[in-house]
């Protein structure tokens, strides 16, 4: 089975219009998975042992602690919960692609976060998140901070704040999109028994999806990681200071 890359199982949905099919399809997956990954995460603490498991969890929790703490200050711990489930969420949406399940003959497979629309969904909800989080410390007031140092950088300063959401929608989307096409291209190189002289390129191609996997695993961790990671910074550039 040949997979087009970029293509998408289309649903047509009321009022909603074409959508993704096959982006919801695992994103719903992921969510699913998410629910498995807490609850397994919350079984380890029934053991009167201190399971492996727990200890991990507990360092990372402590890790994006420490950090938003150290951002935003003892006003970025209520939001440490939030920033753990965003990163282990798009973490888990990163690596599911992982599962090559559209080269095995599924209709559905893939990253949602290959996908622009899910990247810019999340990316749209950090940005409101921190829009409803300033103006619920500052109120209105919080806006003066566009006219600053001089009210000529209005325009440039509201640019610079719409751009945020662009940039970090974009940022994960070209990540993870381009290792999809890489294995893509392999594949196809594979299927297609290129030889150069006697050099059976397929042949040498087909230890390459291995390496291109590592690879992806890598990215998606530190993708996952750096979104976080900018979201506590446009956190606390919005409430960390007085505006």
């Amino acid at each position: 089975m040949h997979e087009q890359i970029g293509d998408h199982v289309i649903w047509h949905v009321p009022v909603l219009g074409e959508v993704h099919g096959d982006t919801i399809v695992m994103t719903w997956v992921v969510m699913l998975l998410s629910l498995a990954f807490f609850w397994w995460i919350a079984a380890s603490y029934r053991s009167p042992r201190v399971l492996k498991r727990a200890t991990i969890f507990e360092g990372l929790i402590n890790y994006l602690s420490d950090l938003a703490i150290g951002v935003l200050g003892r006003n970025g711990e209520p939001f440490v919960p939030f920033f753990v489930s965003l990163f282990i969420y798009i973490f888990l949406l990163n690596q599911v692609g992982f599962i090559p399940l559209k080269l095995m003959g599924f209709a559905y497979g893939g990253s949602p976060t290959s996908d622009l629309n899910t990247t810019a969904a999340y990316a749209v909800l950090v940005f409101v998140m921190i829009q409803v989080v300033a103006v619920r410390k500052y109120g209105l007031g919080f806006y003066k901070h566009f006219a600053k140092p001089f009210w000529p950088l209005l325009p440039l300063n509201i640019i610079e704040e719409l751009a945020r959401p662009v940039t970090l929608s974009l940022r994960l989307f070209f990540n993870i999109f381009v290792g999809e096409i890489l294995l893509y291209v392999v594949s196809e190189i594979i299927e297609s028994h290129v030889k150069i002289g006697f050099f059976d390129l397929s042949l040498a191609a087909a230890f390459v999806p291995i390496l291109i996997q590592f690879l992806n695993f890598f990215i998606g961790t530190v993708q996952a990681f750096v979104f976080t990671l900018l979201t506590i910074v446009y956190l606390a550039m919005a409430v960390g200071e007085e505006h």
